[in-house]
């Protein structure tokens, strides 16, 4: 399957990507609103959303502040928005903002995608809900991925090497690591993933406790 290789695909693959995840989020139970996410400092489902771009939070998200910077204010906002909005209105924040044109300081729309990606998965994962990203991103982020990512995110993958069991992937020398290609992809994103997502003497070091 081809990558996606124009601005305009990009575009539309962000917009789809906010409304898919605003119709999960719709299914969602206020229980699930409390569930734990994999993205570190966010306590659950609701506040994760509201850490996508497109919602109220990523509107005041200012484009200059530098990365770093950035991150600690959308995760700040994120979790003030989340503690007065229920997750129906989170919802309705990503599909009002479906086309919002924000992206982070870095990357450009490649990676505004995958910030929508990534954030995605940190709820599905986390609930254990069988959603599969469309191959088209899931690809045009894996071909992202290099030493400068790993360390942005925190992940460190010394001594492994990572292979997708669902399509021709793979990345890094060493111990192999398999797993689903959206699932490594998150461990590129220096998340740690639930126990039985993951093949390898090394699965152990990427496992949530």
């Amino acid at each position: 399957m081809k990558r996606m290789e124009t601005t305009g695909n990009i575009r539309d693959a962000i917009a789809a990507e906010r409304r898919e995840l605003a119709d999960l989020l719709d299914d969602l139970t206020p229980h699930s609103g409390t569930h734990p996410s994999l993205c570190a400092g966010v306590a659950g489902a609701g506040s994760r959303d509201a850490h996508v771009p497109g919602s109220a939070t990523a509107a005041r998200t200012l484009a200059r502040l530098s990365a770093a910077a950035a991150a600690r204010m959308t995760d700040r906002l994120a979790r003030a928005d989340a503690a007065t909005a229920s997750t129906a209105q989170l919802a309705a924040y990503l599909r009002d903002n479906a086309h919002h044109p924000w992206k982070p300081p870095v990357g450009g729309l490649t990676a505004a995608l995958g910030h929508d990606v990534i954030h995605g998965l940190d709820i599905t994962v986390a609930l254990g809900l069988d959603r599969r990203v469309p191959e088209d991103r899931i690809r045009t982020l894996l071909d992202t991925i290099d030493a400068r990512t790993l360390k942005f995110f925190g992940a460190d993958l010394t001594g492994i090497q990572l292979r997708a069991d669902d399509l021709d992937w793979s990345y890094g020398t060493g111990t192999p690591l398999t797993g689903a290609a959206q699932d490594l992809l998150l461990l590129a994103y220096g998340r740690k993933l639930p126990p039985g997502r993951l093949h390898g003497e090394a699965g152990g070091r990427f496992v949530t406790a």
